[in-house]
């Protein structure tokens, strides 16, 4: 795998990078998968000018036209899938079970989704009002319709956690909708990426519609935030990136999507099914390694339920196998990286030395390669424990006891996060009731399941905008009203 050519992507044109490659590292080996370009500046530059020189024409072209292309797309994609499930588990480290499943199939289905998106109805008429004669203009009926135009060029800043889908969630919608994009993958796992730039060129969409640079640091996206011919920002990462893109892009009053961090609360009522809720709560192991800003990572558990509530974690820790991602039994794979390995166990200590009981795991596992922690809980945690308040991105779940209602909708509400929680009830009516008291964006009631054309984003600092269906193509318009004599 070490010997393929990956490539930028700028106006049509699949070039190397003029700052050379740099290595991408298998996060369960230490081995290298392959070399990512390394952008130049100018390179980005030059990416960002092809994508405003496309939008004008690209912007104008029928639904049914932008419809086709990302079937055909989602088509390509599919038939290189044998291609591209190994190399996404490569370099993100993803189990196979995951890769398999959930990294590759759902980016196809997002284009799917999409390419019937571009021929949802971008107007909407409005009730004809009676207006007064004013110094402005004669009075009379005046008839109105609001119009959703594509905003411009969007760059598409993309995560590591599941680097093509989050990619397909972004790209799909914005062109959908009649922009041009510029994508920057993460930089620890780009090739997939740069494969699926191929893809959409190979599917015939115009040069300069879709772009795709890569860079080992954050240069290439800085430049293209600053970037005077960029109209719009998709991110999603962490907070303080966010923070810093938020900063930049106000002073150009570009348009903002960011999908930011998560420490979700998962409240488990006395009367819950505890078998669905340690279930679904262990799902933070077991999915990608925590590695997802969704997961139920705080469980704020009502004391008639508390120490079932731990021990069964406890023993559900206990089952989930770590090691080879390869390894059909193997359920937690490693973390992305060193860093932010080193940077998960930083946590750990921190969370038991203020005050936490460490029930499971927080010892490196006997792994004789690769970037793991094994699954870990930490019970009897205070709400104002930095392991409670702070995200890991990792396998790591801390439970805080709670006495009644008020008290644990005031834990779960006590971060600076508000992107996913989740509570824990067979009162349906109460379950509802909390979850409309909670300061985040997203609640599921008694399960972990999504609805993708439910709208997703965060409040407070879990981000900015939704997206997710219909509300995804609206992300990625500006309302026009046009307005006549009726």
């Amino acid at each position: 795998m070490t010997t393929a050519k990956f490539r930028l992507l700028i106006n049509g044109e699949r070039v190397a990078g003029e700052g050379g490659s740099y290595d991408i590292i298998n996060p369960a080996t230490e081995t290298v998968v392959g070399q990512a370009p390394e952008a130049s500046l100018a390179q980005v530059t030059a990416a960002a000018e092809a994508a405003a020189t496309a939008f004008p024409a690209w912007s104008r072209t029928k639904p049914e036209e932008r419809s086709a292309l990302l079937n055909k797309a989602a088509d390509l994609l599919r038939e290189r899938m044998d291609e591209l499930i190994p190399l996404v588990q490569a370099e993100t480290g993803a189990t196979q079970r995951v890769a398999s499943t959930m990294q590759v199939p759902t980016c196809v289905e997002r284009f799917r989704r999409y390419a019937r998106g571009a021929m949802e109805p971008t107007t909407m008429a409005l009730p004809p009002g009676e207006m007064p004669a004013t110094a402005l203009a004669a009075g009379g009926l005046m008839s109105a319709i609001a119009v959703r135009q594509p905003v411009g060029v969007v760059a598409c800043i993309t995560p590591y956690n599941f680097p093509i889908v989050n990619m397909a969630g972004k790209i799909g919608p914005a062109l959908a909708m009649g922009n041009t994009v510029i994508v920057k993958p993460a930089p620890q796992d780009p090739l997939a990426v740069t494969v699926f730039g191929e893809i959409l060129d190979a599917a015939g969409f115009p040069p300069g519609v879709v772009n795709v640079v890569t860079g080992s640091g954050p240069e290439a996206g800085q430049a293209l935030v600053a970037s005077d011919r960029v109209d719009m920002v998709s991110f999603t990462g962490s907070t303080p990136v966010g923070q810093a893109i938020g900063e930049v892009a106000g002073r150009g009053m570009k348009r903002l999507l960011l999908e930011l961090g998560g420490k979700g609360a998962g409240i488990v009522f006395d009367d819950a099914d505890l078998k669905t809720t340690i279930g679904t709560i262990a799902s933070v192991w077991a999915f990608h390694s925590g590695q997802i800003c969704t997961a139920p990572t705080r469980v704020i558990a009502q004391r008639g339920v508390y120490d079932q509530v731990v021990a069964g974690l406890a023993a559900a820790a206990g089952r989930l196998k770590v090691g080879d991602p390869l390894a059909r039994d193997t359920v937690v794979g490693p973390l992305i990286s060193a860093v932010q390995r080193d940077r998960v166990e930083a946590l750990i200590q921190t969370g038991v030395e203020q005050g936490g009981e460490l029930i499971a795991g927080g010892l490196r596992p006997d792994c004789e390669t690769g970037f793991y922690v094994a699954p870990t809980l930490i019970a009897g945690c205070r709400p104002t424990n930095a392991a409670v308040l702070q995200e890991f991105f990792g396998p790591v779940v801390v439970v805080v006891p709670f006495d009644d209602e008020d008290e644990a909708v005031a834990i779960a509400n006590g971060t600076e996060f508000g992107l996913y929680d989740y509570v824990f009830s067979a009162d349906t009516t109460r379950a509802l009731r909390v979850a409309q008291q909670l300061r985040t964006g997203n609640v599921g009631l008694n399960t972990a399941q999504r609805n993708h054309e439910a709208p997703f984003g965060g409040f407070k600092m879990s981000g900015v905008g939704r997206d997710g269906g219909s509300f995804g193509l609206q992300a990625y318009s500006e309302l026009q009203s046009i307005v006549w004599p009726g």
